[in-house]
């Protein structure tokens, strides 16, 4: 028996194949193996779903932020909510808002790169007749702004960053800030018309006008930050207490705050007729309120250090001698209460 093929069976073999009644077993199983995704080289999927996800959780905070900031501000009921988190082409977005339109280029402090944020006419329109006194009803104006509107909403989103700030304080201290005001989409090019963005879409309505803020990210601007946009990063900051990034935030706000600190020396009650007659010359006897020589150092309302008066050139001063405790604390009440009674 030979081993070769006659050329009818290589045809009936072939003709086999071709019709479905003979397959391939090893290509067969070798496919079932493989999985196959499609990807689209124009539109890449840069942005993980967990990412999408918390990035709409990052900008519920904003949304609630605004709603209260433009509320107090506009004295009226504003409600912002976020509507959809997409990711989609620079371009694309560009194309899907109107001509006429007022868009804030925002530079994203550390990071490098800009972002855009774009408020609906509608919605530019109320907030300006609302601010000069109007009733802010439905506006349907395709026009650019003028220098005096333009300069009411450069102060209206520099508010609405601040609230971003808060908003991203998880993930890093970021210090937007408003590069300028742009009203045709054609100037705003921050990123190649190619470059993957996302795209926060916040429904806003102010009293019965509605309209969209957008807020664009470029995929290269937030790159830098992109493994901290997880929920398992956003979680764990919040088990542990707060990143240090976040205490490095609050130490330097509470580092500025201004606090009134008084040395007592003493202190009494005496009538209202009393205090319209006194003069100049006049004394005044406090309450004997002594403690070795020191007096009690105020932090506010809260008595907090022992300290010791002196003079320090030719202006009064005192001495911390130590850390008032609770003990001390009773003794000078003591004292203060035996002072008064000897009065």
């Amino acid at each position: 028996m030979s081993d070769t093929l006659s050329q009818d069976e290589i045809d009936e073999l072939l003709k086999a194949i071709s019709s479905g009644e003979m397959e391939d077993t090893n290509y067969s199983r070798e496919a079932n193996k493989r999985k196959i995704k499609i990807y689209d080289f124009r539109r890449p999927d840069k942005f993980s779903k967990d990412q999408i996800r918390t990035v709409s959780i990052m900008h519920e905070t904003f949304a609630r932020l605004t709603t209260t900031s433009l509320s107090a501000q506009l004295r009226c009921l504003i409600n912002v909510h976020v509507a959809s988190v997409d990711q989609l082409t620079y371009e694309e977005f560009i194309r899907s808002i109107p001509n006429h339109t007022t868009l804030g280029i925002i530079n994203m402090d550390p990071l490098k790169g800009s972002a855009v944020l774009e408020i609906d006419p509608s919605i530019t329109f109320s907030i300006i007749d609302r601010l000069f006194g109007g009733a802010g009803t439905n506006f349907k104006m395709q026009r650019d702004l003028t220098d005096i509107e333009q300069a009411v909403m450069e102060g209206i989103i520099v508010k609405i960053l601040g609230n971003l700030r808060e908003a991203w304080g998880q993930v890093i201290d970021l210090r937007p800030r408003l590069g300028n005001i742009e009203t045709n989409p054609q100037f705003a090019q921050i990123v190649p018309p190619s470059e993957m963005v996302v795209l926060v879409t916040l429904e806003t309505k102010i009293g019965d006008v509605e309209g969209m803020i957008n807020l664009c990210i470029p995929y290269i601007t937030i790159e830098p930050i992109i493994s901290k946009l997880s929920a398992q990063y956003m979680y764990a900051s919040v088990r542990s207490g707060g990143t240090t990034e976040s205490l490095n935030i609050l130490r330097s706000r509470i580092s500025n705050v201004n606090v009134s600190l008084i040395a007592e020396i003493g202190s009494l009650d005496i009538k209202v007729k009393d205090v319209v007659n006194l003069k100049a010359g006049d004394f005044v006897r406090l309450p004997g309120v002594r403690y070795d020589g020191e007096i009690i150092l105020k932090i506010g309302n809260r008595n907090k250090f022992r300290c010791k008066p002196g003079i320090v050139g030719k202006k009064m001063a005192v001495q911390i001698t130590g850390l008032l405790e609770d003990n001390d604390r009773d003794k000078f009440d003591e004292l203060q209460a035996e002072g008064e009674e000897n009065e």
